[in-house]
């Protein structure tokens, strides 16, 4: 057992724009962690599971297993397993045999390989599909016979590259619970890399957002949903997303308001402190809040958003409301250089979610109150959080 420590690594293609891939990534999978590295497509996370399994060189920093580092190691000597998006089965083989060529290629004794392949068929619940050939199992039974074929080797850590892309909807849900509770089981620190953020909520001990080769914050499921540290962790974590509202605050009778477009929010005065909301009285700011914190409540009489219902999504036990909000598109341009018309297009739509029983119609008027429990607010230029600013 070992944790994998990342160590200002960073990765620059040659020959390319001279862009990183990753950029001085420090990070620590400690011994029997789950990590799941997260994000968009072309983010580093690919790359920097690759560099750990010795299949991309580093460019720079160590990454180093067990205490080892492994920058000049050869990919076999690693002692680590990965299990790919692909099942790469040998289709000529039984699963048992499949499970066991890495050890037969090693010269392990016949005796010890049945061995550890019948105790991860057992862990898997495969027992009955061992004389099986691959072409004989489903989607999710092939998963399980490549995650068995890494379970045998006994590797220092496991290595996992969206391995439950191929699947349809259900067998993921399936295999997620599955991997976590095997990897729990076995106790081997494990680098999972998704691009799903709900699969990365759901099976991650801890999870690691990255956008455009940089790491953008590291923390359990439920501190990225909570405490974003900038606003793309805030729009990325979250099905929905985090509202964002180009606002603009303002101090009124001693109190402050948020305004965006011909709405007011009072903001309650804890946020004064906790966010240093005082240094941007007259200035824009991002404000963010999660889609469950809309809701119909006719005992608040305070915190009122009224909007025209451009679509409604009924999912059976829940609908999804989406309204047309303006933001404070005046300041957008000024206060985010960077900042295109989709952007504030997007910021100008809110999304509420709501109990299968509220009447929502498209084209219609709404009018939900907003708990300002925990509301979030980010600067409009770096996108970082008021709170990370002052903590």
């Amino acid at each position: 057992m070992a944790d994998v420590v990342f160590e200002r690594v960073s990765k620059i293609y040659p020959g390319g724009s001279g862009v990183a891939a990753v950029n001085d990534l420090s990070l620590t999978v400690a011994d029997g962690e789950f990590m799941v590295l997260v994000g968009p497509s072309g983010c580093g996370k690919t790359t920097a599971l690759r560099m750990v399994a010795g299949l991309e060189e580093i460019t720079d920093g160590t990454i180093a297993i067990g205490g080892t580092v492994m920058n000049n190691v050869l990919p076999k000597d690693r002692d680590i397993a990965m299990v790919f998006q692909n099942y790469a089965l040998y289709p000529q083989m039984t699963v048992a045999q499949n499970m066991g060529f890495a050890l037969k290629i090693r010269g392990v004794a016949k005796s010890e390989i049945a061995e550890r392949v019948n105790e991860a068929a057992r862990i898997l619940r495969l027992e009955e599909y061992l004389d099986r050939r691959p072409k004989a199992l489903s989607g999710g039974q092939r998963q399980r016979v490549a995650m068995g074929r890494a379970i045998v080797r006994e590797p220092q850590a496991f290595l996992m590259d969206e391995p439950l892309s191929n699947l349809d909807a259900q067998l993921r849900v399936e295999m997620r619970t599955e991997i976590a509770r095997i990897q729990r089981l076995l106790g081997v620190a494990t680098v999972y890399v998704t691009h799903d953020q709900t699969e990365a909520m759901t099976m991650g001990d801890r999870v690691a957002v990255l956008r455009g080769g940089l790491l953008q914050q590291v923390d359990t499921p439920q501190d990225l949903y909570d405490f974003p540290t900038n606003e793309f962790v805030a729009g990325f974590i979250g099905s929905p997303p985090m509202n964002l509202i180009v606002a603009s605050l303002q101090e009124e009778r001693g109190q402050m308001k948020a305004h965006f477009g011909d709405q007011s929010l009072l903001i309650p005065e804890r946020y004064r402190q906790t966010h240093a909301l005082q240094a941007w009285i007259g200035r824009p700011v991002v404000l963010g809040f999660r889609p469950e914190d809309l809701v119909v409540d006719s005992s608040m009489t305070d915190d009122l958003i009224s909007a025209r219902v451009d679509l409604r999504e009924a999912l059976g036990s829940e609908i999804l409301a989406y309204l047309a909000i303006s933001s404070s598109t005046d300041v957008v341009l000024d206060a985010l250089p960077t900042t295109d018309a989709e952007t504030v297009r997007k910021r100008s739509r809110v999304v509420a979610r709501l109990s299968a029983r509220v009447d929502v119609v498209e084209g219609g008027l709404i009018t939900l109150s907003l708990k300002t429990d925990n509301l979030h607010f980010f600067d409009p230029g770096s996108g970082t959080s008021l709170r990370a600013l002052t903590s």
